[in-house]
């Protein structure tokens, strides 16, 4: 049998890119997955529903759904996720609706997500630095990258080619076993999950992929975001050494987290509740 993907696109102001993304999306997927696609739409102001709309599926089942207030970029992945769990799908994909990751690339995330020992699989445009800038990665963002990814990997003794690629695959099981639903609704609930997924020593596999960049808006303020992210590392470092304790940081081999686990799912599902009204297109 067919194991279920979900592949979530997180959309805001993406009307110039989100149909093209959506084209780009390998229909030979449809041979080895059922898979889903579901366009998030984080309260735009722009005509990014209205042109999804006009995408094709053929043989994949589509939904949209346009929220009603803005959740911020970590609040959306929130939604994705718990649908995914709700629905009983096996893995789930990232996918920006700006077109900045290849869909293309896909099938090999998924081939490798496949494999037992994997728990996410991300794809990395730093594997190969020179096609990040040759892609088009403005500087300041390459050389922010590699610092903070080298500080991070210092800090959880990992070895990541970086921490902040937004193209990102999860095993649905590993999802059931970390504490996302307490990560920030902000940018670095990116950072936050990785720490959650290492302290519950599961693993991370990166591939490589190419790196675009063309007239995409970020709404990522760099400082803030920085800040964010050594700070969340931080943290999970203190975890690590036992000098603090924060639930979100948790192992799912712990009494206390089936606990937490089903109280916060049990507030999700009531904030969330219009996820059992998205229909397909």
């Amino acid at each position: 049998m067919k194991k279920k993907c979900l592949i979530y696109v997180v959309t805001y102001n993406h009307e110039n890119f989100i149909l093209d993304t959506l084209n780009k999306i390998p229909k030979q997927l449809s041979s080895r997955y059922n898979v889903e696609i579901l366009v998030a739409d984080d309260f735009s102001s722009d005509q990014t529903i209205k042109i999804a709309k006009k995408f094709n599926p053929k043989k994949f089942k589509f939904k949209i759904h346009f929220h009603k207030k803005n959740f911020g970029y970590g609040g959306n992945q929130k939604i994705g996720y718990f649908y995914a769990i709700k629905n009983k799908f096996e893995y789930v994909v990232l996918l920006h609706g700006d077109g900045q990751y290849a869909p293309e690339f896909l099938p090999k995330i998924l081939k490798t997500l496949e494999k037992k020992e994997y728990a996410a699989v991300f794809g990395s445009r730093m594997i190969k630095k020179s096609s990040a800038l040759s892609g088009g990665m403005p500087y300041y963002k390459f050389v922010g990258n590699i610092v903070l990814t080298c500080i991070q990997n210092f800090l959880l003794k990992t070895k990541l080619s970086e921490f902040h690629s937004g193209y990102r695959a999860y095993k649905v099981d590993c999802l059931k076993k970390i504490l996302f639903e307490l990560n920030s609704n902000d940018y670095c609930f990116d950072t936050e999950i990785i720490i959650q997924i290492i302290l519950s020593k599961m693993k991370i596999k990166e591939i490589a992929i190419p790196t675009f960049y063309g007239d995409e808006i970020s709404y990522v303020n760099g400082l803030k975001y920085a800040i964010q992210i050594v700070y969340q590392t931080f943290k999970g470092k203190l975890y690590l050494l036992k000098m603090i304790n924060d639930y979100k940081f948790l192992s799912f081999n712990i009494k206390k987290f089936k606990e937490i686990k089903l109280k916060f799912s049990f507030l999700m599902k009531k904030k969330f509740n219009f996820i059992d009204n998205i229909k397909i297109k």
